[in-house]
């Protein structure tokens, strides 16, 4: 159920695409858009995950649609649904706030000026609305654990931004999300826009720069990091698909066929390929093995465990909750960090029973690790789980 409500808001947040594409070029050069919106795989992807990323995506693109109507109509309550929009983005994950931020400023800009926007109560009640959900979550309640992630994901990391590397990296990781000559038509497009389209869509483009430079390990290891530029993207190939519409009207029936021929299969083949990879995979097994894995461990036993996906696999099929042992990560290496199995063997199993290992991957990683379980008796094997007793 969670991954279908999560499509339902991805193609909510479509046909606001379509509307706000539609409105920087023409209906035909929309619907490119929208194609390209929908059937990219890595759409299709992220969208069906279990994240909050897809809602947090489609609350954006919602915002952008009311804001741009604003921008073109000035009537106050397209303003106050766009900040509505944004701020339950921002409360949904609050990393939405480096691609709002840049673009509300730009809107504040287009419709008051520099001199008039700070005299405006619609402004600072925009402003309020946007800030507001994220500033008691985030701030208020759980402000420790948001001062930590700031500083864990942005502020160790920034030894990144010193190398070339990193840049390499970050756009390497992008073009295979979402082909590199995607990316510079789309900009380009952006280039081409009408004036007020192109100031609020490069607002963006540099808000993704920034967002980017705030989590420089995520943005080349992280492909859902980069589920906002989707639509972004998809935005900036109307203007270019309004070229190719406008020269096509103006060919020979014949070729105007074999464009038209050409279109369906540049949407046919990523849609095809979308549909390959959902269908190549299979985890109908997961429930059956998580049950069983649960099934070893003795009730009312405790255990730890080195396992996938923070134990949630382990939590929703078999019903029971491990505390975890730390994985070998990229991250750790990047910050060149180790871990230290003698001392962490001894704080976080005291107390437990019972030490699963479901990631062997990870158990390869950690050797320390496997030789101070060799010291214990096995309880119980499966196909593809150990357990150790550690009583």
């Amino acid at each position: 159920m969670p991954r279908i409500y999560n499509t339902i808001f991805w193609l909510l947040g479509g046909i606001a695409l379509y509307d706000l594409a539609r409105r920087f070029s023409s209906d035909k050069a929309a619907l490119i858009s929208l194609a390209f919106y929908l059937v990219l795989p890595f759409s299709v992807e992220a969208s069906r995950s279990f994240q909050p990323d897809p809602l947090m995506t489609s609350l954006f693109i919602g915002g952008f649609y009311y804001l741009y109507r604003w921008v073109e109509e000035k009537k106050w309550l397209y303003a106050l649904f766009a900040a509505l929009l944004f701020g339950f983005a921002t409360l949904v994950k609050i990393v939405i706030a480096f691609f709002i931020a840049p673009l509300a400023i730009a809107a504040v800009l287009l419709v008051f000026g520099i001199k008039r926007f700070w005299k405006s109560p619609l402004v600072w009640g925009m402003a309020l609305l946007i800030i507001s959900p994220a500033f008691i979550y985030y701030i208020l309640n759980t402000g420790q654990n948001s001062s930590e992630f700031f500083v864990n994901r942005t502020l160790d990391m920034f030894q990144l931004l010193l190398t070339t590397k990193f840049y390499l990296h970050w756009m390497t990781f992008v073009g295979s999300l979402f082909g590199l000559p995607i990316l510079y038509l789309s900009f380009l497009g952006v280039l081409l826009m009408p004036s007020r389209g192109r100031i609020l869509l490069l607002s963006v483009w540099l808000g993704y720069f920034l967002y980017g430079m705030a989590f420089p390990f995520q943005t080349y290891t992280h492909s859902y990091y980069h589920i906002q530029l989707i639509p972004l993207v998809a935005l900036g190939l109307a203007p270019i698909a309004q070229l190719i519409a406008e020269q096509a009207s103006i060919q020979g029936r014949f070729w105007r066929g074999a464009i038209f021929a050409a279109v369906l299969v540049g949407i046919a083949y990523p849609a095809w390929v979308s549909r390959s990879v959902l269908v190549s995979e299979d985890f109908h097994h997961e429930p059956a093995f998580w049950a069983g894995v649960a099934d070893a461990i003795p009730p009312d036993e405790s255990a730890i465990a080195l396992t996938q996906d923070y134990g949630y696999r382990l939590m929703v099929f078999g019903w029971q909750k491990v505390a975890l042992w730390p994985q070998a990560t990229e991250m750790m290496r990047v910050r060149g960090n180790s871990i230290d199995a003698k001392n962490k063997f001894e704080s976080l199993t005291e107390g437990k029973d019972y030490f699963l290992v479901t990631a062997f991957g990870q158990l390869k990683e950690q050797p320390a690790l496997q030789e101070i379980l060799d010291n214990y008796p096995v309880a119980a094997q499966g196909d593809g789980y150990i357990l150790y007793n550690l009583r």
